[in-house]
Parts: C-alpha cells; structure tokens; sequence
C-alpha cells in the first residue's frame, strides 16, 4: 500500500457499512471501507477502499484511492487514484497516478524536487485561504447531508 515502506500493517480499520462524521486523527496506517464525514489526518498511509465516501479533506504520508473523495489530499509520499475512484477536490504530492478511467476534477501540485513542492503547495495554500473553500459547493448533498 505504502509509497515509502514496506511495512503495511493497518493501526485502524473502518469497516464497510460504517460511518463517521467528524475528524479522524490516526496515528499509523489506516483503511477505510465506509463513509466518512469529516478530515482524515493520518501519520501513516491511507487506504479508502472501492466502496468507501469521503467528505473531508485527507492529509497522510501517502494515499491509494478507489472510492469517492470530496475534499482535498495533500500526501507528499504519492497519491494512487484508481480507476474506481472518483476525487473531486485538489491533490498535492510528490508523486502521482491516475488510472485512466479514474475522475478527478481539481488542481494537481505535484514537483519530485522537495524545495519546488513546498514552495507550490504554500502558494496553493495561500490561495485557499484567501478565496475560501472552493469545494464547499461540491460537498453539500452528498453522502446524504
């Protein structure tokens, strides 16, 4: 799973018919198989499995999506986007694929260099906060909300 490791042992699963709504603070590897309402901030590696919805934003070492996520994922160790996926919101890492038949509809920040990739994901930081959360538009009604 893991763009940088190879241990792969999960700290957390959520299972698939689970839901959570607020932010998730995980120390470790997680895989989620449900909905989530709410950030995921992750120390480890994130999994969001085929069937899983994600409203919030995910912040990890490194991410492998086959869901939906509607929100942003800022992962420097990569970002995998499947063809199951569907990611409606930015992505900022220094490594990414997208399958082709995957969605992604967003900005994409990704510079191998790491003075190059913190000084775009600064600037893209620097220009959310001014206009605000761009996104809000697309998370409302989904995940029945």
């Amino acid at each position: 799973m893991g763009f940088l490791t190879d241990d792969i042992s999960i700290n957390t699963i959520l299972g698939e018919g689970s839901f959570f709504s607020q932010k998730l603070q995980i120390k470790g590897n997680v895989r989620i198989e449900g909905d989530v309402d709410g950030d995921i901030n992750a120390t480890g590696n994130v999994f969001i499995g085929e069937k899983a919805r994600i409203k919030g934003d995910i912040n990890a070492e490194s991410a492998e999506i086959y869901g939906i996520v509607l929100g942003d994922i800022v992962a420097p160790g990569g970002i995998k986007i499947f063809s199951t996926a569907a990611v409606i919101g930015d992505i900022c890492s220094k490594k990414v694929q997208i399958a082709m038949k995957a969605i992604f509809h967003g900005h994409c920040i990704s510079h191998k260099d790491e003075e190059a990739y913190k000084k775009s994901k600064e600037a893209h930081e620097s220009e959310r906060a001014v206009l605000g959360n761009k996104i809000g538009g697309y998370r409302s009604g989904v995940l029945g909300s």
